[in-house]
Parts: C-alpha cells; sequence; structure tokens
C-alpha cells in the first residue's frame, strides 16, 4: 500500500483499534479443511504495523522504536479472522529492522518478534504470507542500482527462506511493490532472489510482484517501463511453485489514495487483462491488496470483484485484503478491524461471504495439501499499551498512463 505511510496517528489502547489484542481465553481457531484443500485456499487480510514509520520511497522513521514507530500483531489478533472462515495473513515488515546490516546475520530481537507472530498464527491453523514491505528499496537505495546489487536482496532472502524453510504454512512474498525502476531490473533481482530461496532447500510458495506498484489494471498496458506482462515471463524458479501478486484498489488513481470508488464493476473490470494473461501462459496469480470505503458503489464494486475472483479460481489463490492490524485508528477507513462495539465493518459483511470455498472449475489444478502444523511458538514478548503509528497520504500520482482506456472499459461494462 503507498498511499498511507507517513506521518503521525496516535492510537491509545483504550480506544477501538489501537494496541495489541491479548491471548483470547477460548481454544485457538481451527482453519477449515476444507477451506485449505478447495480451490483458492488463501484467501485472508493483511496484518499491517509492522512495516510503520516508512514511506515507498525509505524515507521515515529506521530502524524506529518498537511500540511506538512499529509493533508486531500479537497472533490472537488473528483469530477474529480466522474465525470468520480466513485462513491467510500477509504479514508485512521492513527489510532494515530484520536485518540492520545488509549481508550479515538477522536481527535476533526482531527475527523473535516475527517468529513469535508467524508461529502463533499457524499453530491456529493459518496460513502467513511474509511480506518485505520495501518497495524494492533499503532504506532510499533501489535494488539492482550500484547501491543495492541483487546479490544483497538474494542473501537477506537466503537467510529469511533458511528460517521458515520447514514450515509449509508459510509463504515467500518477495517484495511489496517495486516502483520507479526499469522493470527488467526487477526481473534480474527477482530471480536472484528466487535462485536464492531455493537454493537453501526451501518449497515454500513465492509470490512475485511486478514493477509499476503491481498494479492489477496495468500489468499488461506499462506505463512505468516495459510491461510487466512481457518482462516478467523471464521469471524463472527451479522449484516451480511461484505465483504473480497484484494489487488493486478502485479509486480514481486505483492505487488507494481515496476512499471513493468509480464504480460498481472496476475490480472485475481492470483486472481481465490479467486472469486472460495467466490463463495464456499457464500463470496462476494472487490478489495481494484491495480495499474500499462503504459508499454503496464501493461495497458493490468489493461484491463484484470478489464474485469475479470466485469465478476465475483456474487462475487465482486467493487474496487478502488490506487492511488489519493492531496500529490503525478506529477511524482509519481502511481497517477491518471490529468497531468499537465489536460489530463487523460493512466491508467484512462482504467478504465473509466469499469465504466459503467457491465451486471449482473444471480446468482448476489441485491446491497443495492441508500445511503441517509447526512446533509450539515461544513465549510472546511483552508489548506496550500505547502506540504511534505512521500513516498518512504521500502520493496520489496516477502511474498507468492509460487510465483514459481504462474508464472507456468501465463505461462500456
Amino acid at each position: 500500500m503507498r498511499n498511507a505511510f507517513f506521518g503521525a496517528v496516535l492510537c491509545v489502547g483504550l480506544f477501538a483499534g489501537c494496541g495489541p489484542q491479548g491471548e483470547l481465553g477460548a481454544a485457538p481457531s481451527a482453519v477449515s479443511l476444507s477451506a485449505l484443500t478447495g480451490p483458492m485456499p488463501y484467501r485472508g487480510v493483511n496484518l499491517a504495523s509492522a512495516e510503520f514509520g516508512v514511506d515507498p520511497y525509505g524515507l521515515g522513521s529506521l530502524p524506529g522504536t518498537y511500540g511506538s514507530t512499529y509493533v508486531y500483531p500479537d497472533a490472537a489478533s488473528s483469530e477474529y479472522f480466522l474465525a470468520k472462515g480466513m485462513t491467510t495473513m500477509r504479514l508485512p515488515f521492513r527489510w532494515e529492522r530484520l536485518q540492520p546490516t545488509r549481508r550479515a546475520a538477522l536481527d535476533a530481537t526482531e527475527l523473535r518478534r516475527m517468529r513469535t507472530t508467524v508461529e502463533g498464527i499457524t499453530n491456529r491453523g493459518g496460513v502467513v504470507l511474509l511480506d518485505p514491505h520495501n518497495y524494492a528499496r533499503y532504506g532510499t537505495a533501489v535494488i539492482g542500482s550500484a547501491a543495492l546489487p541483487n546479490s544483497d536482496f538474494a542473501d537477506f532472502w537466503s537467510r529469511l527462506a533458511q528460517e521458515f524453510k520447514t514450515n509449509p504454512s508459510v509463504l515467500f512474498g518477495l517484495m511489496n511493490e517495486p516502483h520507479h525502476m526499469p522493470t527488467e531490473q526487477w526481473v534480474s533481482a527477482a530471480n536472484a532472489a528466487i535462485a536464492a530461496i531455493r537454493a537453501t532447500g526451501a518449497t515454500n510458495l513465492i509470490l512475485v510482484p511486478g514493477n509499476g506498484w503491481t498494479g492489477g489494471h496495468s500489468w499488461t498496458r506499462g506505463g512505468y517501463g516495459t510491461a510487466n506482462g512481457t518482462a516478467l515471463l523471464a521469471i524463472q524458479d527451479p522449484g516451480n511453485n511461484y505465483a504473480f501478486e497484484v494489487h488493486q484498489y478502485f479509486d480514481a488513481t486505483f492505487g488507494g489514495s481515496s476512499s471513493s470508488c468509480v464504480s460498481t464493476n472496476v475490480g472485475a473490470a481492470v483486472l481481465g487483462d490479467f486472469t486472460q494473461w495467466l490463463r495464456a501462459h499457464g500463470k496462476k496469480g494472487f490478489l495481494g491488496e484491495f480495499a474500499t470505503g462503504t459508499s454503496a458503489t464501493c461495497i458493490a464494486d468489493l461484491e463484484g470483484t470478489l464474485s469475479y475472483l470466485d469465478q476465475n479460481t483456474d487462475v487465482y489463490l486467493g487474496w487478502t485484503y488490506w487492511a488489519a492490524g493492531p496500529l490503525w485508528s478506529a477511524s482509519n477507513w481502511y481497517s477491518l478491524e471490529p468497531t468499537s462495539t465489536g460489530a463487523d465493518k460493512p466491508q467484512m459483511d462482504v467478504l465473509e461471504r466469499h469465504l466459503t470455498p467457491p465451486q471449482a472449475p473444471v480446468s482448476t489444478t489441485p491446491p497443495p495439501t492441508p500445511p503441517a502444523s509447526p512446533p509450539a511458538s515461544p513465549p510472546a514478548e511483552p508489548q506496550p499499551v500505547r502506540y504511534v503509528g505512521s500513516r498518512a497520504p504521500v502520493e496520489s500520482q496516477v502511474l498507468n498512463t492509460d487510465r483514459t482506456a481504462l474508464f472507456d472499459v468501465l463505461s462500456a461494462q
């Protein structure tokens, strides 16, 4: 998510949506086996907060102060979503915090925080998608540049894969929203990271984003350099267990800069080219971020997008809504956390209708077998009760130069 990462939002634990959620007295939630063995097995939400404090260009609070600038969500915060029928929690974090010195060991304290959250979720039957939320950067240096060679990115992923390769309930998202770089440069970096992951013996599913903020609407159209639909055909995975991750918002910029939606069918209309590209090339896709406001137009658009994904499970592995997590202000329109009275948000009402595994098309490839339970997690690190998150709009630039054509598509529906 690129439009809400810099600036201060004060959250006090007395208000809903702020602070960590403690362990619940009830037994851990159980994820339905049918959800993980049926079509489109990975459906859930982004559990944000560990990436807070830094903007999409690498400016902000690094490393920041744990418990105020950023925090890893308590694993118990996933129980609300798992109980709804979700299976997958995308976990954004910052590379610089986990590996303060490039090509050096991962920070033990930060790794413990991450592992506590990951194992807490997977022990509850959930799946975790690790997401270095760095926009193809370390600080302000761009991956693949002289200042940040691909070998540094590969080293990072080699170390991270080594830590989680034995947990089949962990998926590897290579990077969040690469942008402002040649697409070919990103492809080379992605291939280096994939090779490093596989060299560890890891067989986990890898999700590969595209350039240009990995927009689904611009996947085959470009406007940011060579189109992802052309350049990313050069992605190589020795383990042949990967999918392409796109993000799609429904506002006028397609980037989530506003809670408004331009029509009731943005998602289904603009994902069409990406869907056909997946099918034509025998690839799989994943919708890693999407969000709407609560207007009637937006709710209809959300319903239409999820229905569209349900109808195309032969090429989609799943989706994760943006977002949840302890540092969100209760009033932030992105937040999927329940209200102060415990009521579901309107968006959750729509999402929940699409958590029963949809009917598989004839051409669907069977999803992987249910993941095994990993070892018990270590004790959770004590959490403070008051946080300052870092979220505010940082840009609303329209990165797709062919946006007019997309609106023509929408008006023709």
